[in-house]
């Protein structure tokens, strides 16, 4: 068993200050948010596939409110507003690590993807520093820890790099991913 101390009350310095404000300084809130943002700038080397394991994995759909208004997007099967980082690409994740930890990865060991008809374009799976992580048109999709519960959309726009990914998101340019029907709307670029 742990002896852990127990405190009434909050543990203040000498000055009233929480005792984070002093290892972190007055900058030290930006020098936290420059270290999340840089773990979300790693890339590792990984193979693409399309079917790693036997068994299915579910996404969704559901109409959620992104930035005022009412969209489709895809959800995991929790409900939960699966999003895509424009710097990622079909062969390339950028977000892994302490990024993924704001960001998780939608993974699974399963070897194929159900989705609602009104999804048309490809499920693939990437292996790499996430696992097998699901793509979507040549995307790699995540969910947002900011999103508490499903319908919700925090994450889109987020430095400019993360967007809700909708039925309608076209493959990367450049992608050697072809979709098997191609939706005439991409994700958002606001």
């Amino acid at each position: 068993m742990w002896n852990l101390p127990q405190f009434s009350r909050p543990v203040r310095g000498a000055s009233g200050a929480s005792p984070w404000f002093g290892l972190l300084g007055a900058g030290g809130g930006t020098l936290l948010v420059a270290a999340l943002v840089a773990g979300c700038g790693s890339t590792a080397p990984a193979s693409h596939n399309s079917s790693p394991g036997t068994s299915g994995l579910a996404v969704r759909t559901a109409s959620v409110v992104v930035k005022g208004r009412s969209e489709s997007v895809l959800t995991d099967s929790a409900g939960r507003t699966l999003y895509y980082n424009t710097q990622d690409s079909a062969s390339k994740v950028t977000c892994s690590g302490s990024c993924a930890s704001i960001w998780p990865a939608l993974t699974s060991s399963a070897g194929s993807v159900s989705a609602p008809s009104s999804v048309g374009g490809n499920f693939t799976f990437y292996s790499g520093p996430n696992g097998h992580q699901v793509e979507y048109n040549g995307h790699p999709l995540y969910t947002y820890s900011g999103d508490t519960g499903p319908d919700q959309s925090k994450g889109e726009g987020v430095l400019g790099i993360w967007y809700v990914a909708t039925p309608g998101l076209s493959a990367p340019s450049g992608s050697s991913h072809s979709p098997s029907s191609s939706p005439s709307s991409g994700g958002y670029a606001y």
